[in-house]
Order: structure tokens, then sequence, then C-alpha cells
């Protein structure tokens, strides 16, 4: 392995710390940069795997360029599948998987989230169970469906599972949706909008088993699993995708001791963390108490603390963004209360329709859109308190 020091590493080559790299050059910044994946370390754009199903994209058309490619875009080293072991805070080291040990001076953790999977999946099924969080992820996942439709059972009616069973849909694949919500995207809409998602899924025909849980899964002869559900209703799937959720991925840092919660690595406005030369971004870190796993936030924390790192120290702002969630059978947008609303004031019928949430005052604090009300966003988003100001 070449020299095992750089002035600044960036664990991570997602989208918080490929657009770090980038801010950083852009501005100038010409320290010695060392980004370290464990996966394949191209560049790509994450919200497309929500979308290449439909489009009918192979995954080398996701990729804008590859690690060798990135490398040379950002005058960086690229090392790629390879995770880190260990964090040594006071050496300022790393300690890769692979028995290497890296030098720095300065620290970026951008590890992003990790699937969460509630259930022990047999070896005998593995083969068939996916999860889709990075492009070799969707690579997996990929292959495994083939060129021929084939029945998918999507488990979770959150954002991802939404996104992705709609995609799927469109891509021409037998869709069912397993999950113990009762509505779909119940994290992000109220019930009356939940049930205008869930009945354009349907008509669409994509099967609904919501307020159910799964209970088993087994192979069959013919190679297709049979689920079971917890009111004893079963269904055949080629492939399963789980979609049941994100836990941001703190391992490392909580056992270098770091300050850490079950909502990320915790950071000041200047995305610092409680050790002087690490700073943490994206998806992993929680910044003064939030935590927000979408686009906006994490280019917004990329900018600032690039013009942190080069020497302006720069808080970082998010501001009302909302949520656009990729379901074209049903148009939605969503800017969730970051408290429970004392009341939802809801407008609209059939699959147009207007959530507006209310604190005790009155006062507009979330908002979540479907269908044609989705043009309300802008006017909305600015009447709306900034997520952190």
């Amino acid at each position: 392995m070449p020299s095992s020091h750089a002035e600044l590493i960036i664990v991570g080559t997602g989208m918080a710390g490929i657009g770090l790299a980038r801010a950083l050059r852009r501005q100038g910044d010409t320290r010695s940069l060392l980004l370290v994946s464990a996966d394949s370390g191209d560049d790509y754009s994450k919200p497309l795997l929500s979308t290449g199903f439909a489009k009918r994209l192979p995954p080398e058309r996701l990729a804008q360029r590859n690690a060798a490619e990135l490398e040379t875009t950002l005058n960086a080293r690229v090392i790629a599948h390879t995770r880190v072991g260990q964090l040594d805070v006071d050496n300022r080291s790393l300690r890769l998987e692979d028995g290497h040990t890296l030098d720095y001076d300065r620290l970026v953790l951008a590890t992003g989230a990790k699937p969460h999977v509630p259930m022990a999946i047999p070896d005998s099924l593995k083969a068939r169970c996916f999860t889709i969080n990075d492009l070799d992820d969707y690579r997996r996942f990929h292959r495994a469906l083939g060129s021929m439709p084939a029945r998918v059972a999507v488990i979770g009616a959150g954002l991802v599972g939404c996104e992705f069973a709609n995609d799927l849909h469109a891509g021409g694949h037998a869709v069912t949706v397993i999950a113990p919500d009762t509505t779909p995207l119940s994290r992000l809409l109220p019930d009356p909008l939940g049930r205008a998602l869930g009945e354009a899924f349907l008509d669409a025909g994509i099967r609904l088993a919501l307020g159910r849980t799964l209970n088993t899964m087994a192979l069959n002869d013919d190679d297709s699993v049979t689920l079971t559900l917890d009111n004893e209703d079963s269904l055949n799937a080629d492939i399963i995708l789980m979609a049941t959720g994100l836990a941001p991925r703190t391992a490392l840092a909580e056992a270098a001791g770091l300050d850490v919660s079950t909502s990320g690595i915790q950071v000041d406005r200047q995305l610092r963390t409680s050790h002087p030369d690490i700073d943490a971004l994206g998806d992993v870190a929680c910044v003064d108490g939030v935590n927000a796993m979408y686009v906006q936030p994490l280019q917004a924390s990329a900018q600032a603390l690039a013009t942190t790192l080069a020497g302006t120290p720069t808080p970082v702002r998010f501001g009302a963004w909302p949520v656009i969630v990729k379901t074209p059978l049903l148009p939605v947008v969503a800017y969730p209360p970051l408290n429970p609303p004392e009341r939802w004031r809801i407008e609209g019928e059939g699959g147009d329709m207007t959530a507006i949430a209310e604190d005790r005052d009155g006062r507009l604090i979330g908002f979540a859109l479907t269908g044609g009300c989705v043009r309300r966003k802008v006017e909305l988003s600015r009447a709306a308190p900034a997520l952190l100001g």
C-alpha cells in the first residue's frame, strides 16, 4: 500500500463523503486527501437507486465515474471495498480490516446509515433476501431479478419501501408490500393522506398487506419463497426486499469513545464531534439534535464543513426543506414536524390533499401534500419553521 498518511481522511464515499471532497477541491484546498470506502467507491447519486428499475437502468448506468476516475477528478486516493476496523483517536490512526494502518491529521466520518433488518435470515434464504442502500446492493439485486418479471415482496411501507414498490411495479414486476403500519408512509403522512397513497398503489395493481407482520419464510422446491404473515395468510415471492428502516453507522465512533446516540454521532453546528480532530456529516451525524437523512441537509453540511476546514468556521443551517417522495403513482411531498403536532388540518379529497400540522397556538409546524396539491410545496415551505435555523 502507498503512503499510510494523509492530511485529511474521509471514511465513506456516499454523497456526503464525496460531496465534501468535491467542495474542498472547489475551494482550492490542496491538502492530501484519502477516502476509504466499504463498497466499490463509485461516484453515483443515491436517489437514483429507487428510480433505476422503472427506467430499466443497469448498474453501470447509475455510476458517473468509477473509483479510479474519482481519484483523478479529486486528486485523491480512494481505497475501495475496505472496512475500517478500529479508530484510535489518541494516535490519530485507523486500522483497516485488512491489517493496514492509516494516519491522519484530520478525520471526517461519513459512514452513512445501514439497513435495519428486524429478523434473522436463514442461510437457505440469503440468496433471496436483499437490502438496497448503495450501488453494490443495487448490483446484487439487479442481478438476482434477472431479465424476466419477478414476484417481489417488499417488507416495509416507509420511504424506502414505498419508493421501491412504485419503481419495481413500473419496471414490470409483481409487487406486494408487507408492513405493520396500517397506512403507507406513516411517519410522513397523517392517515387520510397515507390511505390515498395506498389506494393509488392498489389501483395500479400493487398488493398491500398492511397491519401485518412477517412470521416465517420458507424456500420451496421451485426456488420460490413462501411468506407467512401473523394472520396465517401466505403468499409466494421470488425475491424479498427488506425496507425496514435505516440506523446510523455509529459503531466505529462509539468504540473510539466519541459521543453517539441512537440518532447518530453527536456533532455541533460546525459538525465537530466530541473529539477536536474529528468531524462527521451525512446520515451518520446528529447535528445539534437533528438527524435529517435526505439530500438537501447533506449537501448543506458538506458545503459548510468544507468552508470550516478551509479556515472559516461555518455553522450549518437547514431550511424548511420538505421530503419529495418518488412515488409517481401519487406524488407526495412532506415536511414532518419535529415534535408531534397538536392537530392536523386536512383539506381536499381523493388523491389531492393538503395536511397542515399545527401546534397548540395554531402555528404551522409541518405539512404533507399529495397529488395535485404538491404544487403548494414552495408556498408552505416559506411559511414553515426551519429544520435547523
